[in-house]
């Protein structure tokens, strides 16, 4: 042994004391190895619990990192001169193999002191929309609304997110500080419908319908404005008019409560098709293909002469 340390000294020029170190070092990441392959050979043989399996090969993943970090150190640095340096590295160790724990932990001390949203609110999270139903000290849970049902209703799935999450991605609230939102409901009538009386048709029914939001919406905005800088000109309902391809468009925009937009959309769309039942001179547009005749359908001033 000593023949070949003197061999390698003289070929690389590196020390016996370097070797030795090499050597060990290569020795504990062999036996790191193979500890970490049996341990959860032998959780997965013994435990049938995919939950359960997972957590328990994280566990042994993470003190296995720990020890062989230790160890390492030792081998490169000596013993511990003093308890402090004892803790400082397992410290280092802890924070190595336990990252995405403590970055979970961070987001749960974001999540109590800045509170972008709390046990309640309906919010939006990588593309997860539901309503905050536990906060957690490693994740939150929600209970999904949308996917594949339509209308911001519940699915009825329970989704944990990790804390973490709140740091990489950016996150709507719908409910903070202000529980209402603007929904629009758009209706098609054809060109030849009386679109002026169709459309005073939609600002009566939004208005039986919405109006009566305004006022708690006007206090709840207030409020949020002493938090946030909201400012809204306008909350009353109103009837926007479009052209396309089809018809005229007519746009009924309002407030509503975040949790009632399919109720309303229900509601007026129910009101819609009553009021436009009693006229023969409003009809709903739909993609079609038609011919036309500018000779007999056109105005006077647009046909050839």
């Amino acid at each position: 042994m000593d023949t070949i340390t003197n061999l390698i000294q003289q070929s690389l020029g590196i020390s016996p004391e370097f070797q030795s170190k090499f050597l060990n070092t290569f020795i504990i990441i062999f036996i790191w190895l193979i500890l970490d392959r049996i341990l959860k050979r032998i959780v997965f043989d013994k435990i049938d619990d995919l939950t359960l399996r997972y957590q328990w090969q994280k566990i042994i993943k993470y003190i296995t990192v720990i020890l062989a970090i230790m160890l390492l150190t030792k081998v490169w640095f000596g013993a511990f001169e003093s308890i402090g340096t004892y803790f400082g590295l397992l410290s280092a160790g802890l924070a190595i193999a336990l990252q995405d724990l403590l970055v979970n932990f961070a987001g749960w001390i974001f999540l109590l002191i800045r509170k972008p949203f709390s046990v309640g609110d309906r919010i939006e999270i990588n593309n997860i929309i539901g309503d905050v139903i536990d906060v957690r000290i490693f994740q939150f849970s929600v209970i999904e609304i949308g996917n594949w049902v339509d209308a911001d209703q519940s699915t009825g799935r329970i989704i944990h997110i990790p804390n973490g999450t709140v740091f990489k991605t950016s996150q709507a609230n719908y409910t903070a500080g202000f529980e209402y939102i603007w929904n629009e409901v758009p209706v098609l009538v054809t060109f030849e419908s009386d679109w002026r009386k169709a459309k005073e048709i939609l600002t009566d029914v939004i208005n039986k319908h919405a109006v009566h939001l305004t006022t708690e919406a006007e206090r709840q905005i207030k409020e949020a404005a002493k938090k946030f800088l909201i400012f809204y000109s306008k909350l009353t309902p109103i009837v926007y008019t479009s052209v396309k391809d089809s018809g005229v468009m007519l746009t009924m925009r309002y407030i509503c409560h975040v949790r009632k937009r399919r109720a309303t959309d229900e509601s007026i769309w129910e009101e819609v098709l009553d009021q436009f039942a009693k006229h023969d001179n409003i009809d709903f547009a739909y993609p079609t293909t038609r011919y036309y005749n500018n000779l007999s359908e056109g105005k006077e001033g647009t046909k050839p002469k």
